[in-house]
């Protein structure tokens, strides 16, 4: 089964696999409605709404997801993100990180940076599991999705700041 697709198919269908799969559940929840009876319709009215809510969110998952094929692995455990790399890697706490930046090389290239206490972790945004820095990003207080979204899908050179960190200054009495 492996060969019955082609291999630019089979990754663009991995990559949506999400999406399709929230359109099939609001697609079974739609299909509920028009069953007779009250409670199968308001049962199907639920399912097509989780639906639509995990639609919303796959599809942005989607987008920001990689090709996967760049160097290293990029892991997400309770908070603390990991990037194991050929030449170089880390890890890194939600708390601890300052500022999120997309760097866009002349190459095309495109590279993750975020500035911690320690210094730099740089995580190029086709490495495999890149797209689980979505799910960090959205975990950060005040990081917008979709400016991280447009980040990403800048096909120009140059850096974007995506977010900052406020200072915070303790105040002792």
């Amino acid at each position: 089964m492996s060969g019955f697709l082609r291999p630019e198919v089979a990754a663009t269908l991995s990559r949506w696999r999400e999406p399709l799969i929230s359109a099939g559940v609001i697609l079974l929840g739609v299909w509920l409605i028009l069953r007779p009876g009250p409670v199968v319709a308001g049962f199907g009215w639920i399912v097509a709404a989780l639906g639509a809510v995990s639609l919303f969110t796959s599809i942005r998952r989607a987008r920001f997801k990689g090709e996967g094929d760049g160097p290293g692995i990029v892991g997400l455990v309770e908070g603390r993100l990991t990037y194991m790399g050929p030449f170089y890697g880390g890890a890194v706490s939600a708390d601890d990180i300052s500022e999120v930046s997309f760097k866009r090389a002349r190459d095309g290239k495109g590279y993750w940076m975020l500035n911690h206490s320690e210094g730099v972790l740089v995580i190029p945004a086709s490495a495999k599991g890149a797209e689980r820095l979505f799910d960090l990003f959205t975990a950060m207080p005040e990081v917008s999705a979709a400016q991280a979204l447009a980040a990403a899908e800048n096909q120009k050179p140059g850096t974007t700041t995506v977010w900052t960190r406020e200072a915070r200054v303790a105040l002792t009495r």
